[in-house]
């Protein structure tokens, strides 16, 4: 199955050759299954060498693999949500995938500047004299 090539969208497809994957033991419920099957799935792929991501892309996802990204560039994915190994072979394409759509995603709209009307820069102004007011009542009396 690892050497499938994961599609992701219409313009990004990962090669087969790009991904690697593991199996290793899982923790957690399935009594002896658990003890005796390797059924964690561990999908490792080359995130910064990637020839198949665009650069942006690229960028993008190395800032949001975060500590499951290597110091040699190449993200781990750990998958032991199920039972069994096809499952969990499954889960760990899925969130690679998820996370380069993640990172495929245009970059928001810059913000348009707006200038406060006349009238809330009114209000402000009378709310700001207001409380000065308000802290003038509480000083004690002049000696007049």
């Amino acid at each position: 199955m690892a050497s499938d090539p994961l599609y992701i969208n219409d313009r990004i497809t990962l090669a087969g050759w790009e991904l690697t994957e593991q199996f290793v033991l899982a923790g957690g419920p399935g009594g002896q299954n658990v003890n005796k099957v390797s059924t964690a799935v561990q999908l490792f792929f080359p995130l910064a060498s990637s020839p198949n991501l665009p650069e942006r892309v690229k960028a993008n996802a190395i800032r949001l693999a975060g500590r499951r990204l290597s110091k040699e560039g190449v993200l781990m994915i750990e998958a032991s949500r199920f039972r069994s190994q096809e499952r969990n072979r499954e889960d760990a394409r899925e969130r690679l995938k998820e996370l380069i759509l993640e990172a495929a995603k245009p970059p928001p709209p810059p913000r348009r500047k707006t200038k406060p009307t006349r009238g809330s820069i009114e209000r402000r102004l009378k709310e700001k004299s207001g409380r000065g007011e308000i802290k003038k009542m509480r000083s004690k009396p002049d000696k007049d």
